[in-house]
């Protein structure tokens, strides 16, 4: 038996369905389904689509994590099976928000998808956002002021692109940076331009098929006082501007 064969078979078992049941929903036969919950032949790609499709679990869920362990009542189902979100719950059952500290920055990666990986993570509740689906992300580097390095900003998530508002700014996770907090936007049906708010960092493009989640600004917690000398970019171009425009008029009066 594999870890794909003993979901499968206990999906079903939880569903209360049987294999002729099941194996007619995926149009093959009711001995090939007995073989793939037995683990003695591997189902194809399309096989494996609807199986995602019939259950509503992800593909990576199904051939990656126990189901057995995860509560799958406390899963948030979004639409083409794209990926399923665990989901923590306070005493009142008020979603709680999953804290991705800094030293797991990294980790989140390849542990996004994982409902172990996101459980394990800290929670904090916020009662004054409204209702959705949020998460707090580290603040990394000096891209976007006024956030300063071990800030967090915590994203409501978006689950489609219609959803993205081009200027706002948004959390995403990508296949080559991991976790970067950019200002957004919708560059063609195929890329997004991602902006840094410092315009010391150039705007780049990334494609939409290397985007695996994004999150929507929604609030940021600051971890270090504010000091009267951290200048924001706009304000040293302010100083700058008002410097040449000085130098201008000198000039003028010279000549």
């Amino acid at each position: 038996m594999s870890l794909f064969s003993d979901n499968i078979r206990h999906l079903r078992m939880k569903k209360e369905v049987s294999q002729a049941i099941v194996a007619e929903s995926l149009a093959i036969t009711r001995d090939r389904l007995a073989k793939y919950e037995e683990g003695k032949s591997q189902p194809p790609f399309e096989i494996l689509i609807k199986l995602s499709h019939y259950y509503h679990i992800s593909i990576d869920l199904l051939l990656t994590a126990d189901i057995r362990k995860v509560d799958i009542d406390g899963l948030m189902q979004l639409e083409d099976n794209r990926i399923l979100l665990p989901i923590a719950v306070d005493r009142e059952g008020e979603n709680t928000i999953e804290v991705i500290p800094h030293k797991a920055r990294a980790g989140y990666l390849s542990g996004y998808s994982d409902p172990e990986f996101i459980e394990s993570l800290q929670h904090i509740s916020l009662p004054f956002l409204p209702q959705g689906k949020y998460r707090a992300f580290p603040v990394a580097g000096d891209s976007m002021p006024p956030h300063r390095e071990g800030s967090f900003i915590i994203g409501k998530y978006i689950e489609s692109l219609g959803e993205v508002r081009d200027g706002r700014t948004y959390i995403l996770l990508t296949r080559n940076e991991g976790i970067v907090y950019k200002r957004l936007n919708r560059n063609g049906k195929n890329s997004l331009t991602l902006i840094s708010d410092n315009t010391f960092y150039e705007p780049y493009d990334v494609k939409l098929s290397d985007v695996l989640e994004i999150w929507e600004y929604s609030c940021s917690i600051a971890t270090k006082e504010y000091e009267p000398d951290n200048l924001e970019p706009q304000s040293i171009r302010e100083m700058f501007s008002s410097l040449q425009n000085e130098i201008k008029a000198l000039k003028n009066i010279q000549s």
